[in-house]
């Protein structure tokens, strides 16, 4: 199974070259996760007919924070997998999404605008970084989960 991820595309609507990159880039994904500060619902358009889930970030407006939930738990081909905007990468990481998830098989996160693709205690924790304002680092980017026998991801820096 392929899962699309992206998170903090900060927009109104989804723009003409995201939703280019989107259509091509998740183009065999059988699920779209957006990891929170999507700022407007509209954005969420651009998966449709995917399936997709989102959670709500810092930055959302009203009405994405009264229509999304804070964090997820979706089962996935028998593995567990936690979402949430503000996960944070710190030493304690692993310990808070425990005492918050419960055991899980993975975390997606957004927030820091920080690709981040590493196994922690046996947990994979991916953050796409952001797909649109890629300041820290200098790029934009996205994410494929790979869920099989395993969960592997990989994070894709969108060109120009």
């Amino acid at each position: 199974m392929k899962i699309g991820v992206i998170s903090d595309t900060h927009l109104r609507g989804c723009d003409e070259k995201l939703t280019r990159s989107l259509e091509r880039l998740f183009r065999e994904a059988d699920l779209i996760l957006h990891a929170g500060d999507l700022t407007e619902l509209a954005v969420l358009d651009v998966f449709d007919p995917k399936e997709f889930r989102a959670v709500r970030g810092n930055t959302d407006s009203p009405s994405v924070r009264h229509r999304l939930p804070d964090q997820l738990v979706l089962d996935v081909n028998g593995f567990r997998l936690g979402m949430i905007h503000c996960c944070g990468v710190s030493s304690r990481m692993s310990e808070t999404m425990e005492e918050k998830f419960g055991r899980l098989d993975c975390v997606v996160f957004g927030h820091t605008h920080r690709p981040f693709n590493q196994v922690v205690n046996g947990v994979l924790y991916f953050n796409p970084g952001s797909a649109t304002r890629g300041r820290f680092p200098s790029f934009n980017s996205v994410g494929v989960l790979e869920v099989g026998k395993t969960i592997t991801g990989k994070i894709i820096e969108l060109g120009d």
